[in-house]
């Protein structure tokens, strides 16, 4: 990474931080807010990944499929917008559903990096299982005790450890793999 990247991963990780202390402050009304927030990203990481199609992806061997996951990832930031007029159990079921399926992925992730031979396959598949594990138990949580504020919280929770997650690998020297 340049140090462009480096301070712009930390500056992010910094303002998920902060934004996971001013979500409990108002948790009725933050449904709506954190709806938004994943579905501006949804839509931003979505047009990154058909910017990044539209230059060079598409002269590349499966490119296409670059262009199938951009346009996956735009629908799913449109469908998370137009679910912000929608009562806020579904909201939250959604957001759990995006959330434990992002820990998936993660686990998967993690699964392909230890076949590679990567060193960091154990975090990234330590991340994931927490990702999973705090989705299902705020789903719990939620069913038994029945107050949705739980899930701000957990939500909160969730958004302060990926914050601090992102300040960590921002600061991470990177390899550099010299041929000789």
């Amino acid at each position: 990474m340049s140090k462009f990247q480096h301070f712009r991963n930390a500056l992010l990780g910094i303002l998920m931080v902060f934004l996971s202390l001013l979500l409990p402050a108002v948790p009725e009304d933050s449904y709506y807010l954190i709806a938004l927030i994943i579905s501006l990203m949804l839509m931003v990481h979505g047009f990154r990944m058909l910017w990044f199609y539209l230059r060079m992806a598409r002269y590349m061997v499966g490119g296409k499929s670059i262009l199938i996951q951009s346009i996956f990832v735009l629908d799913f930031g449109l469908l998370t917008v137009s679910m912000v007029s929608m009562n806020s159990i579904t909201i939250l079921l959604y957001l759990l559903g995006v959330f434990a399926f992002s820990g998936v992925i993660e686990i998967l992730r993690a699964f392909e990096a230890k076949r590679v031979g990567a060193a960091l396959w154990k975090f990234k598949f330590i991340s994931g299982c927490i990702s999973v594990l705090c989705a299902v138990v705020m789903l719990v949580v939620v069913i038994f005790i029945g107050s949705n504020d739980i899930l701000v919280y957990g939500y909160s929770i969730s958004l302060a450890y990926a914050g601090a997650v992102r300040i960590i690998t921002a600061f991470r020297k990177t390899a550099i793999v010299y041929i000789q």
